[in-house]
């Protein structure tokens, strides 16, 4: 079920939720959290809200969307209200802000908040310089960001450790949690040697694979060299190597290691609605992340 309200204020949106609630058995009863994402424009939000729904059906929730409209546009309030099959396992409402609306998100999205449940903030596109001191990020326990889509994502992804607050996360991190459970799973085999070096190589703007070799610094002490080329990690032995490949757009890997035939794994690029997901999962401080945004800069680029 979708409901269109245009020209309308939060607290008419607000009864109407009630009155959904008495007369079709719409409830809020059982949702975990509260998801506010916060798009840039209203053509963004689709998107979003198809990955939210997605991840509602692991953790049902109800899910804010801000939109924001033109700045200087006469101030205006319009609203969407989405529950049933149209919201997945969420209660979806989208408000479209205009005009001074713009500048006054954390007024708007309060009132919506769900009692005694946490708030997690989600930015796909434009994340804050700071995600802790953003109005909306002030009223969440978790803030998440995605340096992916942003112009420059390499700068966006160290950035995120100058801004770092407990709570923060990015979806670049947990893009890689298959390939860090795949690594640390190899390094426990013999030989029990320390890693002498590692090479990450990959595209330049994908900031999972600088997450990915910041992770390996902080963890192995040794040197990580980030290269642009194939995808693919190679982790050195004085008398073994690892290495894990994959092409750029495949969904198998090959893994070599030094005296053994190479095996295929399954290794698919995770999509935004599972790492999403699984970070909403998770309401407490990931120390591991910051940990490997502090290994970025102990990382050395070519090129």
């Amino acid at each position: 079920m979708i409901i269109d309200m245009p020209e309308t204020t939060t607290g008419d949106v607000t009864k109407r939720l009630v009155k959904l609630r008495e007369s079709n058995g719409v409830i809020t009863q059982g949702r975990v959290l509260t998801l506010v994402v916060c798009t840039l424009d209203s053509s963004e939000a689709e998107d979003a809200i198809d990955a939210a729904n997605d991840a509602s059906r692991e953790h049902p929730c109800r899910v804010v969307v801000l939109a924001r409209g033109d700045r200087e546009a006469p101030t205006k309030l319009d609203a969407q209200i989405r529950v049933g099959g149209d919201a997945g396992a969420a209660e979806v409402i989208v408000l479209r802000l205009q005009g001074d609306l713009v500048n006054h998100e954390s007024s708007v999205v309060i009132p919506f908040l769900l009692p005694d449940t946490p708030v997690v903030a989600w930015w796909p596109r434009g994340a804050p310089e700071f995600p802790s001191k953003d109005s909306v990020g002030r009223l969440a326990a978790r803030r998440i960001t995605d340096a992916t889509f942003a112009p420059d994502p390499l700068e966006a992804i160290k950035r995120r450790r100058a801004s770092y607050a407990s709570g923060d996360t990015d979806l670049a991190w947990s893009r890689i949690t298959y390939w860090r459970a795949l690594l640390a799973a190899e390094l426990d085999e013999p030989p029990h040697e320390p890693v002498d070096s590692v090479v990450v190589s990959g595209l330049r703007e994908e900031p999972a694979l600088d997450m990915l070799a910041g992770w390996l610094a902080a963890k192995l002490g040794c040197p990580v060299r980030r290269r642009t080329g194939d995808l693919r990690v190679e982790l050195h032995r004085p008398t073994a190597s690892i290495t894990i490949a994959r092409p750029q757009t495949g969904v198998t890997a090959t893994l070599s290691r030094t005296g053994d035939p190479e095996q295929r794994i399954a290794l698919a690029r995770r999509e935004t609605r599972d790492c999403l997901a699984e970070e909403l999962r998770r309401l407490d401080p990931d120390e591991i992340y910051a940990e490997a945004l502090a290994g970025i800069e102990r990382v050395s680029y070519d090129g």
